[in-house]
């Protein structure tokens, strides 16, 4: 969920969603509602957009957190279609395109990391209407998917795309420790009892992820060392899959992904994974029902237990968010022979409602403790929907099977503190209503009966579940400690929202959510609200996790330097000014796309989601009050008749005129276009120019000249995917037309237009997903770059020897040059060359979302997602 005052709240999650049920299109809010049993919310009648909410104390706003299912699910598949659609991807994508990689010569020239700096979501210098600040998050960095801590200072976290990081002080010093490996998309990080530390690779939610990994590996010495890729513990099993879950009992560690629950012998890396149980086996790749529309959704293992009384007994959650016919409990008295049968947990538990589950074991195997997510009210045909979650569960005798007792409901922990518990409109949201995406439990290693449940918020039990406190709420806003002006705010730092992982150890807990790492000492203080008065932030800038969408570049006007900023993933807007040692977020929510003027850096525009967009001419900087009315940035979104109603992907792309900067063009169903620049105040000042048509919405954006491409996408997932380009003259409507593709063009996702700067129908397209060979689906065809010399009439494919890996932006460079940015690397083609080479040394093998020239200090700028923003002077060339 993201923090935002603004906007309403979204994420990314790594996860697969319903978009067939929504035709793979983006419908009005009442449409989506109405399809998923939401109709009757607040607002469910009003279009998506920047809402003005009632005003709380100093102006400051609070936001409606019961759309944050939809949206963070919405975010989740638009963002993992571009890599799969029309199909799946098949094992052995990243290992293939990772040796491709190697093969290639690389460039002269070496990478410089722009955002290794703090990152203050609290900075005053920023503290906007449309910002965070003063929310009491403090330093924040990317999502962090897990965590572990030993007793000796030890710390590892795993960022979603940004790898493992090792902390030897407790937390802070970070050092990457999994760039070497050929994926950087994590799902959980296990210390085992032998002291070494287990990755496991593709991020893990409740379905198929953005990034699929490459399987586990081991690092022997995790204090020290750093993993190689021949540390991977088995073969290509596990490749193109994500991990929800690494578990360790019966001398194996085990497994639980999205096609089925996997065991290996925890004392050797050799030898194939087993397949221990799939609920629906005819659904996996190779199986006679895996073209079936929903395949991926079919052997969700969410996590597995072991029945401490007995070893061979071993239990599995298995399930689809979303309900399925085989949702629920599955155990086999004796794994080694197999034979797993469904049952139905004893107690409180609801057998016939269970979703998304967490396990968590008392140290001493006495108590068991469940986080079980509802897809009954997931799917909740009419009425009001306050939260997704079940309930928190124990089972006292440590049987998996139970009998389970209810410790803990949405009202419960809403009760104890939590900032959730607000009227928003007349309605208040609780804990839980994003339990589908992330959740998290622990158990005291010296104290069965203190545990810790990470939801939106953080929330801590000292008598096995009796009574909660709300440690770490979800933001201090709205408490009557909190002031927009630091002098008077007395409330204590919290944690940033959204948990993912946690780890016990060293005196400490440690949690990690969607800003970073944050710690407390186990036994730690509380205000009278129930508060934690001791959270410290570990994000202190060694640890780059930020995951960026894209990125902007303009001219400073204070010091001539170059102003960067970018929009990310549930962080806001980070801004970067010369001379800064500390970044500011000078807008909140989730940043989308983004632009600057390159004459001026702090003339922005700056997205949320959905082509809601805020203009800004001083970097948004503090006024003083926090105020709407005193805000220095202006709602530009794009709107017919309501602002909200012009259908646009959740991240929705635009992009200024490289020879103008005062034209601009956005793409959602239409193709929208102003020509105020920056001086544009509303919504209405754009011009519609274009329909691409009914279900069909813009994946990229290119203008140069006058003459703008602008890819879509309709159905954009696997039902009825298509895809396609239109081209025309910004100021010229009648121009505009669809351009017919040859029938050896991949039917994939069009993510990246890039335009020869000194001829507008010279062109190339970046095409996002794997050749056919990987990406299963008709039409799916080989080739990444295709170019144009005649605006689209013909095309032809110059991927050369490019590795067979997504790709995201491309941008032609004045002299003829390319740069590329795609999931594993940024590459380069040189003038009148026909090869690519690699773009310099030192870039982390993360996903490139946004590549950009700076004139100013003649160099490309790559915003990654998972380690931050990249600079690589073209000089060095």
């Amino acid at each position: 969920m993201s923090q935002s005052r603004w906007h309403r709240p979204a994420t990314i999650a790594g996860a697969l969603v319903l978009t067939a049920a929504l035709g793979g299109v983006v419908a009005t809010n009442h449409e989506v509602q109405e399809k998923l049993g939401l109709a009757d919310e607040p607002g469910a009648n009003m279009p998506w957009h920047p809402r003005e909410f009632m005003e709380l104390a100093a102006g400051e706003s609070s936001e409606e957190a019961g759309e944050e299912a939809f949206e963070a699910r919405t975010i989740a598949e638009q963002f993992a279609q571009a890599r799969y659609a029309p199909g799946i991807v098949a094992p052995g994508a990243y290992a293939n395109a990772l040796s491709q990689l190697n093969a290639l010569p690389v460039t002269k020239g070496s990478w410089r990391e722009v955002t290794k700096v703090k990152y203050d979501g609290d900075d005053p210098r920023y503290r906007d209407y449309a910002s965070n600040s003063s929310g009491g998050a403090g330093l924040v960095t990317g999502r962090i998917t897990g965590l572990a801590s030993d007793n000796s200072g030890h710390v590892y976290a795993a960022g979603a795309d940004g790898g493992v990081w090792r902390s030897s002080i407790g937390g802070g010093s970070w050092t990457p420790i999994t760039d070497a490996l050929p994926t950087l998309s994590s799902g959980d990080i296990v210390l085992a009892g032998d002291g070494s530390l287990w990755y496991a690779t593709g991020e893990g939610n409740t379905g198929g992820t953005s990034y699929v990994g490459a399987g586990v590996y081991r690092l022997a010495d995790p204090a020290s060392g750093a993993f190689k890729p021949t540390d991977r513990v088995g073969g290509t099993e596990l490749e193109s899959t994500v991990i929800n879950k690494l578990r360790f009992f019966d001398g194996k560690v085990w497994v639980a992904t999205n096609r089925g629950l996997f065991s290996h012998a925890m004392g050797s890396a050799s030898g194939a994974w087993k397949r221990e149980f799939a609920p629906n086996p005819s659904f996996l790749p190779g199986g006679a029902n895996a073209g079936d529309a929903n395949a991926a959704y079919k052997n969700i293992v969410n996590d597995v237990a072991q029945d401490p009384r007995n070893p061979k007994h071993v239990v599995a959650a298995s399930a689809w968010r979303s309900g399925d016919t085989y949702n629920g409990f599955y155990e086999t008295a004796d794994y080694t022979a197999g034979g797993w049968t469904k049952v139905n947990p004893t107690g409180a538990m609801p057998a016939d409602d269970i979703g998304y589950v967490t396990f968590a074991f008392s140290a001493d195997g006495g108590k068991l403790y469940a986080i079980n997510q509802s897809p009954k009210l997931l799917n909740k045909p009419a009425g009001n929907v306050n939260s997704y979650l079940d309930g928190i569960y124990v089972s006292n005798t440590g049987n998996p099977a139970g009998p389970w007792n209810k410790i803990a409901d949405s009202s419960k922990l809403g009760n104890s503190g939590s900032a959730l518990k607000q009227t928003v409109m007349g309605k208040g949201y609780g804990p839980g209503i994003q339990a589908w995406y992330n959740q998290f439990l622990a158990v005291d290693p010296a104290n069965p009966n203190h545990l810790w449940a990470g939801l939106e918020e953080v929330y801590e039990s000292t008598d096995a579940g009796a009574n909660w406190k709300t440690v770490g709420p979800y933001w201090n806003f709205n408490f009557s400690c909190w002031s927009i002006h630091d002098a008077q705010n007395t409330c204590s730092k919290t944690t940033h929202s959204d948990q993912h992982s946690v780890a016990v150890g060293n005196g400490f807990v440690y949690v990690g959510n969607d800003g970073g790492v944050y710690r407390r000492p186990i036994n730690g203080k509380t205000d009278r609200d129930g508060h934690a008065t001791d959270w410290q932030s570990l994000n202190d800038g060694t640890i780059d996790a930020l995951q960026y969408y894209s990125v902007a570049l303009g001219r400073d006007p204070a010091t001539a330097g170059t102003v960067v900023s970018g929009g990310l993933q549930d962080n806001g807007t980070s801004i970067l000014r010369p001379g800064d040692t500390v970044m500011g977020s000078h807008f909140g929510g989730d940043g989308g796309d983004s632009q600057a003027d390159p004459a001026n850096g702090c003339r922005q525009v700056q997205e949320y989601t959905n082509l809601a967009m805020r203009v800004t001419e001083n970097c948004n900087a503090n006024t003083g009050s926090g105020t709407q009315a005193d805000s220095t940035s202006r709602d530009i979104q794009p709107y017919t008749n309501a602002p909200g109603d012009e259908l646009a992907r959740f991240i929705a792309p635009f992009a200024p005129d490289d020879h103008d900067a005062n034209v601009w063009v956005a793409g959602g169903q239409h193709v929208w276009v102003n020509t105020k620049g920056y001086s544009i105040q509303n919504g209405k000042g754009w011009t519609n120019v274009f329909d691409l048509g009914a279900g069909r919405t813009a994946t990229s954006v290119a203008v140069s000249g006058g003459t703008a491409y602008v890819g879509w996408c309709g159905p954009c997932n696997n039902a009825g995917f298509a895809r396609g380009l239109a081209v025309g003259r910004v100021t010229d409507p009648a121009s505009w037309h669809q351009v017919t593709l040859p029938g050896d063009f991949p039917n994939r996702f069009l993510q990246g237009v890039g335009i020869d700067p000194a001829n507008p129908s010279h062109a190339y397209v970046a095409v996002n997903g794997f050749s056919r060979r990987f990406t299963e689906g008709p039409g799916a065809g080989f080739g990444h770059v295709f170019e144009t010399t005649d605006a689209g009439a013909t095309w032809k494919d110059v991927s050369a020897n490019l590795p067979d890996v997504p790709a995201s932006s491309i941008k032609e460079l004045s002299n003829g040059a390319l740069v590329l940015a795609t999931d594993l690397a940024t590459f380069y083609r040189a003038p009148g060359a026909t090869a690519w080479q690699r773009l310099g040394a030192g870039l982390p093998l993360t996903v490139g979302m946004d590549v950009e020239y700076n004139a100013a200090d003649n160099s490309v700028y790559v915003a990654t997602h998972g380690r931050g923003i990249w600079a690589f002077p073209l000089a060095q060339l």
